[in-house]
């Protein structure tokens, strides 16, 4: 059977959903991965989203399937991807985590693989708290937890401002969203995917 790598992600403006499209991209790449992207459900009105500016581009990723707690269940890796606010995973996503009580209760993820990405409107605006608040998510449901190493080169690149830390994937979006990831903060997520990957075929062992 394969490994199945379940991609989870919560985006408004495609930082996110770009930083998982290469977090997929990686964990292709090992041979007998099954990959599955998916998008967490929207909890912010309407209005509030055109208010945002964030309802077009939304658009760019409308494609993608909108993620079901239950199926984290049949998954062997998990990786959970959101934006910052205030340091912590957005409502939309903490509203995903919320719903996965009955798996909990269950012990349903207990031994399963875990990582976590993220964005941020600044460089130093809560990269690594906002992973940390997910890995929480893992560490209840009694899962593995999975960074990224510092045999990622671009962890260690000095030669421009970049995301990418050793808890997880990120990119700096600007304060505007303004900013695209850059090819070095892509090479980290894809660095993820893949690393999260190989370790799971090695616990699947």
């Amino acid at each position: 059977m394969p490994i199945k790598v379940h991609i989870v992600f919560h985006s408004l403006y495609t930082h996110v959903y770009q930083l998982a499209e290469a977090v997929a991209a990686g964990a292709r790449e090992v041979p007998d991965t099954e990959v599955l992207l998916a998008q967490v459900a929207e909890i912010l009105p309407q209005d509030v989203l055109e208010k945002m500016g964030a309802v077009e581009a939304k658009k760019a990723f409308a494609h993608v399937p909108i993620a079901d707690p239950h199926a984290l269940a049949d998954a062997d890796a998990i990786i959970l991807g959101s934006p910052t606010r205030f340091g912590a995973a957005t409502a939309s996503m903490q509203a995903f985590l919320d719903a996965t009580g009955g798996l909990w209760a269950k012990g349903a993820l207990i031994g399963k693989l875990g990582s976590a990405f993220a964005s941020t409107a600044s460089q130093h605006g809560g990269q690594e708290t906002t992973i940390v608040h997910m890995h929480t998510f893992f560490y209840h449901q009694g899962m593995v937890v999975a960074g990224v190493p510092y045999s990622a080169p671009g962890l260690l690149n000095l030669d421009e401002i970049s995301g990418g830390t050793p808890y997880g994937a990120t990119t700096i979006a600007g304060p505007r969203g303004e900013r695209t990831p850059t090819a070095n903060e892509l090479a980290i997520a894809r660095f993820q995917g893949r690393h999260v990957a190989e370790l799971a075929g090695k616990l699947r062992r």
